[in-house]
């Protein structure tokens, strides 16, 4: 039994492939017609994450409550995932640029918490 769980393969988060997702995005905040993107790719890939950390759920939400308390900052996560509807449901909301900074420091500190990142 020991030698199987030393020999496992590691069950966790592929970091490369989550950094430079985060790469790519964090280039979009350059130019504020692209920060609506920024946000809502960021809350795409804190939601890869959660699935493949398998919290249950079958939306997004569901997912946040089933892993809050693996996270640091629930309320910065959920800022950034509700802007994201926000931008994604109503069509010509130009968000702040604190609040793109505030939704993508949340969603940063989450995907760290996972590990992703």
């Amino acid at each position: 039994l020991i030698s199987y769980l030393v020999r496992r393969p590691n069950k966790g988060l592929k970091r490369q492939h989550f950094r430079k997702k985060w790469r790519e995005l964090q280039k979009l905040c350059a130019n504020a017609e692209t920060w609506p993107l920024a946000v809502i790719q960021a809350d795409s890939l804190l939601d890869e994450a959660l699935k493949r950390k398998h919290f249950k759920g079958k939306t997004m939400g569901e997912r946040l409550v089933s892993a809050q308390r693996s996270l640091t900052n629930n309320d910065g996560v959920w800022y950034g995932h509700k802007l994201r509807n926000q931008l994604v449901h109503n069509s010509g909301v130009k968000p702040r640029e604190k609040d793109v900074k505030d939704a993508l420091v949340g969603i940063g500190q989450a995907l760290r918490d996972l590990g992703a990142i």
